[in-house]
This record gives C-alpha cells, structure tokens and sequence, in this order.
C-alpha cells in the first residue's frame, strides 16, 4: 500500500499541500467547510495525521511536559499520594494539549531520560536534592517547578504547610497527655534505625519540615522524642518492610512510646499492623498519628488520625505554576517568583487518645 502524505489528500481535494497542512495545525485558518472535508478525505485515505516529531520541530515545542519523580516508576502506580497528585496534573493539563511524561531517576543507563526525552518543561517532585535527572533537567535550561522541594532562587515551587502540619499533630499528642513519644520519619537515604539527633541525614524537604514541626511543639514542653529514620529506596515491598521494622523498633523498647508520629499514613498503617501482632491495642495502648489523610486513612481499624494535605490542589497548582513557566520562557520574559504553600488540616479520627 502506498503510503499517504499531506500531498496524497491534497491532490484528492484538490487543493495545496499548505491547505492540507493548516486542516491539521492552523484550523483558524481555513472554514469549517474546507477543513471538514480535507479531514474526512484523510480519514477516508487512511491519513494518522502529521508526523509528531516533525510538528514538534516547526512549532518549536514538544506538546509534552515531565514529571520526575523517583528512582523507581513503580511507586507512581501504588502510592496514594502520587497517583492522586498525577491525577490532579493530568486533568489540570488537558485543556492545554500538553501530554505527561514520567520521568525515572535512575542513573548508569546509556539512554537517560531526563537528559534525553523531548520535553517543554517538567516538575521536579519527589526526587532527592542529590539527583542527577534533576541536575540534568537543571543543565538543559528547562522551564521547572519545584514540588515538596526546597525552594531555590527564582525557580516556581509548590508545597504543603508541612511544619505547621506536623506541629499541630504533635500538640495533639501533648493535649491528650503523651510525654513518651517516637518519631517515624523517612529518609531520603538508607540510613535507618534510632537517631541521636533529629535532624541528620534529612535532606529532604517534607522530612525536614515535619521534623521541624514535631520539634516546635515537643521540644517546649520538654519532651525528647525517640526518632527512628525509615530509609526510602523507592521500591514498594522493600519500603513496606522497612516501616514495619522501624515501627517494631519503636514498640519493643523497654521504654515503649505513648504515641507515635509518622512521616506519611503509609507508614502509620503499618505502626497499626505491627502494634496489633504484638499484642497491643491502639490507641489504648499506643496512639499513632499519620501525615496526607490518604483514602486508606479513614478505612483503616481503628480509623487514622493524621493531617490532611490537599494532594490534588497540589497537582493542579503545580500544573499552572508549569504552564505559566513555560509560556514565559517562550516569551522570553521574566516572570514573578511564585512560591506556593498549600494549608495543612488535623484531622483527628480514632487512632489517639490519652495514655493509660
């Protein structure tokens, strides 16, 4: 079969091939009567349409935004916080035309696709500082923003009150009468087990901030918590037991806590679990506080007490935070430093109550 280009279609209508060209790229410029029929000849042909590559080559743009997100692409498809901020940026993006590309960090491949896939900007989220797909995306002059990152000079960021947040959960805790408390926060390393002090090895931006939260409450009223760092490898089943290890560590301590403070609800289900194989009531005997207010949250037994962030104004602010970056870069002008921080909600369910 002989292979059918704009020229084929625009022999058949009887027009030029630029006619044919604008049917599918510059419809203003035709009537609807013209382009209606240009289409359903092509159609009739068995036309796909103009080759991408060579649209994205004229127009000088790709019609595609990344996401960089993790050393594993799997945990984009099982974490409820991802999928639900993914959501959020792909429905805030369809209007645009602008299709999502997730991007790995993975690194020792020959193809690299931060440095390598065609993109007209991408976010930068949940991704460790010391990430070369994000120092590759930096180096390429991309329009970015930031999301759950540290905010740094004039790059757009989008994050979550996650110290005011972890603050208001550990003043929780005091207010229903907990001095013995553990810490369950995630490392962006493999470091794991007790930590002597809070705040080493946390290069993260979340973990950081909802460890300086804990502290703003715990640290005036006198209370030194146990801190145990979960290391984050980025693959599911691997990071579940790790949770589970570092919450056993917390609930076989001669001196078990009260209650305890997780990074992420992920991690309080499974301070849940283990506290229930060992025999222990929650919250009678240990109260646990989570951090997102996932879908499981609320289902779990006893239902989580954790704080809410909203995941998908999240996504689509990032979204519209990458839109706009995009369209001043192709402008060539400068625009505001757009730093936003989304409020943070207690939300207290059945997972706490006052110690025995």
């Amino acid at each position: 079969m002989a292979r059918v280009t704009l020229q084929t279609i625009a022999d058949a209508v009887g027009v030029s091939r630029m006619t044919v060209s604008n049917a599918f790229s510059r419809p203003e410029q035709l009537s609807s009567a013209l382009r209606e029929k240009i289409l359903a000849t092509a159609e009739e042909l068995g036309y796909v349409g103009p080759d991408p590559a060579g649209r994205a080559l004229a127009r000088g743009s790709t019609g595609a935004v990344g996401v960089l997100l993790t050393d594993s692409l799997e945990e984009a498809f099982v974490d409820e916080v991802a999928t639900a901020f993914l959501g959020a940026v792909v429905q805030e993006l369809a209007p645009t035309g602008l299709a999502l590309t997730l991007l790995t960090a993975e690194e020792g491949a020959e193809f690299v696709p931060a440095r390598d896939v065609a993109i007209d900007g991408a976010l930068i989220y949940s991704c460790k500082p010391t990430s070369t797909a994000r120092d590759w995306l930096i180096r390429r002059h991309l329009p970015l923003v930031y999301v759950d990152q540290e905010p740094v000079g004039d790059v757009p960021t989008v994050n979550v009150d996650d110290r005011g947040g972890a603050r208001a959960a550990a003043q929780h805790l005091l207010e229903l009468g907990h001095r013995r408390i553990g810490i369950l926060n995630r490392a962006v390393d493999d470091s794991a087990g007790i930590i002597d002090e809070p705040m080493r090895t946390l290069q993260g931006h979340p973990q950081r901030q909802r460890m300086l939260g804990w502290l703003d409450a715990l640290e005036p009223a006198g209370v030194a918590p146990t801190v145990v760092h979960v290391p984050h490898i980025h693959v599911p089943r691997r990071s579940d037991e790790d949770a589970r290890e570092g919450a056993r560590t917390l609930l076989t301590l001669d001196e078990r806590p009260t209650a305890i403070l997780c990074f992420a609800d992920i991690i309080a289900l499974h301070a849940i679990s283990v506290a229930h194989d060992l025999g222990l009531d929650v919250p009678r005997d240990v109260s646990i506080v989570g951090f997102d207010d996932t879908p499981s949250a609320s289902r779990w037994m006893p239902a989580l007490t954790t704080v809410r962030q909203d995941v998908a104004g999240k996504g689509r602010a990032a979204a519209e935070a990458l839109r706009a970056a995009i369209a001043r870069h192709r402008a060539d002008v400068p625009g505001p430093d757009t730093h936003v921080v989304l409020p943070t909600e207690l939300v207290v369910r059945d997972s706490t109550a006052p110690p025995r």
